[in-house]
Order: C-alpha cells, then sequence, then structure tokens
C-alpha cells in the first residue's frame, strides 16, 4: 500500500481489512505523520526482546511494556533483566537480544571492534539525559575528599593506590568518571586504578573496601548514601548538563531487517518516556514499578527522591536540581544528535582505547539512525530539533559543539 497524505480517507473498515495490528487511533496518527500506511507499515517482528540493566533509567523500556504502549504500535516488548553491561554487548552482538536499554559508548566501542567484538551497531534514540553520581567512599569523606578538588588534595598528601570503578571500559559511567577526575587534575589512569564493575555490585564492593569511588547510573549511588558507605561528589549533570546518557541500541542488521519494527518500539518508548516525564504521580509510579525484584531490585525510597531532582549529598547537604534524570523532555532528550555519539569518540581517543583520529561524522551517521528516529517523532507530533548537532559547555569549561573533534580530542592537558 502507498504512503497517506490524509488519514480521514482510511476507513475503519480498510483498516482492518489491511490488518494493521494497531488501534485506529495509532494508525491515524502514523498516516498524519506521513509515515508507512496500513498493511506495509506492519512491525516484521512483532515480540522483541530488550535487555536492560538495573538502574532507574531502564524505566521507559520498562514502562512502554507494563502499561502496554507497546500493544498500541503492534509490538511485545519483552524486557529481559542483565547482569552486566559485557553480557548486554555479547547478546547484542549474538541476537539473544533484539535490542537494549544501554551505554551510548559501549555501543560506538563494538562498532570500533573496542572492548569487544567488532559489529556494526545502531543508536535508535535517546533513553534519558543526566541522573548518574560519583561516589566517594565515607572513609575518603572522613578525611575532607567530598569533591574533585579536595580530593586531589587527600590523594597528593595520602600516596598509595587509588581505585575507581566504573561500568564498562567505553561506557558513559568511565567517560563522566575519567572527566571528572581529570577536571580535578587527577590522570584516571597515572594517579589511580579503575576497575569495571557491574552497577548493582558497586554498593556491595565500596561496602567491603574494594574501591575508593565509583561512577554509576542511579538508584546506585543514593542506595550508598543510604546504606551510610558513601558521599555523592558531583552529579554527571554537573559535569555536562543534559548529556545523553543510555540509548535504546540494537545491531545495523536488525535495523536493516525490522524497520517498522524498530519505529513502532521508538514509538511506545517515547511515549513511555512523555509519561513518566508528565508528573509527580506518574514518576512515583514508576518508581513503585521499576524497584520490584524483576527489575532494579532495591527500595522505592532508593529510586523516588532522586527522580523528582531532590538530592543529598550524604554529609548534611541537600538540593533541588532542576537538571535530574529526564526521559523526554519535549522531545529533546530523545533525539540522537550526531555530536553525542561523536563526543564519546572523542573521549576514546583522549584515553587510548582507539589509537587514531576516526571519521567522527561518518562514523556518528553510520551508528545514529536520524532519519528513522525523526519518522517516529513526526508520527506522534513530537518537536524535532532542527540541527543533528548541539552545542553544551563541560564542568571544566571547555565548549563541545562537534565541529573539529580531532582538535578536540588532542586538547586536553591531561590525557593517555
Amino acid at each position: 500500500m502507498t504512503k497517506q497524505d490524509d488519514s480521514t480517507n482510511i476507513s475503519r473498515r480498510s483498516i482492518l481489512k489491511a490488518g494493521a495490528v494497531m488501534t485506529a487511533g495509532a494508525f491515524g496518527s502514523l498516516a498524519m505523520g506521513g509515515v508507512w500506511a496500513a498493511g506495509s507499515d506492519k512491525p516484521e517482528k512483532e515480540e522483541v526482546k530488550i535487555g536492560f540493566i538495573p538502574l532507574t533509567d531502564c524505566a521507559s523500556v520498562v514502562m512502554a511494556s507494563v502499561l502496554g504502549f507497546d500493544k498500541k504500535y503492534g509490538v511485545k516488548i519483552i524486557p529481559t533483566k542483565e547482569a552486566s553491561w559485557a553480557g548486554v554487548r555479547d547478546k547484542l552482538v549474538n541476537g539473544e537480544l533484539d535490542m537494549a536499554h544501554v551505554l551510548y559508548g559501549l555501543v560506538y566501542g563494538v562498532h570500533l571492534g573496542v572492548s569487544g567484538p567488532k559489529k556494526d551497531m545502531a543508536v535508535l534514540m535517546n533513553l534519558n539525559h543526566n541522573g548518574q553520581a560519583i561516589t566517594l567512599s565515607k572513609k575518603l569523606a572522613d578525611k575532607g575528599a567530598v569533591d574533585g578538588p579536595s580530593l586531589a588534595k587527600v590523594m597528593a598528601n595520602e600516596k598509595r593506590e587509588y581505585t575507581f570503578a566504573q561500568t564498562f571500559p567505553t561506557g558513559t559511567h568511565a567517560m563522566w568518571l575519567y572527566y571528572w577526575l581529570a577536571s580535578a587534575g587527577i590522570d584516571p589512569f597515572k594517579d589511580a586504578k579503575a576497575i569495571t564493575v557491574p552497577p548493582p555490585q558497586m554498593v556491595a564492593n565500596m561496602r567491603v573496601g574494594n574501591m575508593d569511588g565509583f561512577c554509576v547510573g542511579e538508584p546506585w549511588g543514593h542506595r550508598a548514601i543510604m546504606d551510610g558507605i558513601g558521599i555523592t561528589a558531583a552529579t554527571t549533570q554537573d559535569i555536562w548538563k543534559d548529556h545523553p546518557e543510555k540509548v535504546l541500541g540494537t545491531t545495523a542488521d536488525f535495523v536493516d531487517k525490522h524497520p517498522n519494527t524498530a519505529r513502532a518500539v521508538m514509538m511506545a518508548i517515547i511515549e513511555a518516556g512523555k509519561w513518566i516525564d508528565a508528573g509527580l504521580q506518574n514518576k512515583l509510579k514508576m518508581a513503585e514499578t521499576v524497584a520490584q525484584k524483576s527489575y532494579v531490585n532495591t527500595s522505592v525510597d532508593a529510586i523516588n527522591q532522586r527522580i523528582l531532582g531532590r538530592y543529598q549529598n550524604g554529609l548534611g547537604k541537600t538540593w533541588d536540581d532542576p537538571n535530574h534524570m529526564k526521559f523526554f523532555n519535549d522531545g529533546q532528550v530523545n533525539f540522537p544528535y550526531l555530536s553525542d555519539g561523536m563526543w564519546f569518540l572523542t573521549q576514546h581517543k583522549r584515553w587510548g582505547l582507539i589509537k587514531d583520529h576516526p571519521d567522527y561524522l561518518a562514523v556518528a551517521k553510520q551508528i545514529n539512525k536520524v532519519d528513522l528516529y525523526k519518522e517516529a517523532a513526526s508520527a506522534m507530533k513530537v518537536s524535532i530539533p532542527k540541527d543533528v548537532m548541539r552545542t553544551s559547555k563541560m564542568i571544566d569549561g571547555v565548549v563541545w559543539d562537534g565541529k573539529n573533534p580531532a582538535k578536540y580530542a588532542d586538547g586536553f592537558k591531561i590525557k593517555a
């Protein structure tokens, strides 16, 4: 069937005759958005296994399934709980998972063959902005290390091996941790030891003294405070306001074979993110849901404060942060900016994870499925940024705009 310009020309009978699995209302929004008409837009694969790690920011994937937004767009999302990012990587590559709630930088690393097998990958959309944190141990805090500069002072005065944990070598948490340490004059590799620990194991490892600090997604930063073993030295939105975080990732093969499925899943997750961001009651309902054993497996209290922007650092300071974790924010969260993907590549180069400068823009264009995202967002009447690049100012005052990535990557004082 051909594209339809006017959904009013399509009767309910013709929709049924075409075998559309969507509701008439959902179909109408598709047709009005100029996406494919009934029959030709039917998802190629209706059951979609989406891997996730127990973190608050898996919420839009989970809620798309729990609230039935997936069914509205003709797919069934099956959230699959995974133990580590390495496991997510392997299952994506071998096809055990169709898609995943996954670290932005992990997708780029796999595409380039860094920290695992090489396979062409795809970023369909951003899942969230902000909402991660850098935690320092209570023992370090007791010695005066409560932020970057004071940590550098303590480390200079007390010479020993310092260990900091991230969640995956090319992932977001590794990049936030290294960037933050370097902004305080600490070389994350020469002055410290970096280790990889799965998110749900961070708090337990700090409890037994395996690390001095870690960077991870919520609720594990707040959990460390609740358990009295750590303090929040920085939030990741302090490092980069409205930074990209988890993405909906898959292989390029999957998108090529199942473009309608990919689009339908994106629409369901966009709607779920919009629902989460819509108000207090929705956020609390989300917290109650993802706290359950089958998802994050923690107390609701560990989740619900920071998703509302209510922060405490574990040392008596409390504040309301307007730049807390967001899942939609009028579509600003979900757009897969090319400059965001390029930034991770600049940091991979900075820290020696890749030896030579890649063609930053070309790689981002290969991975980030901007056109597919625009189709999904247009069908839902979600606002789409005019530019595929954006400008951001980091914690150290350096501005990233994607215009000269090689110069940017080489311009840091502290690097591999």
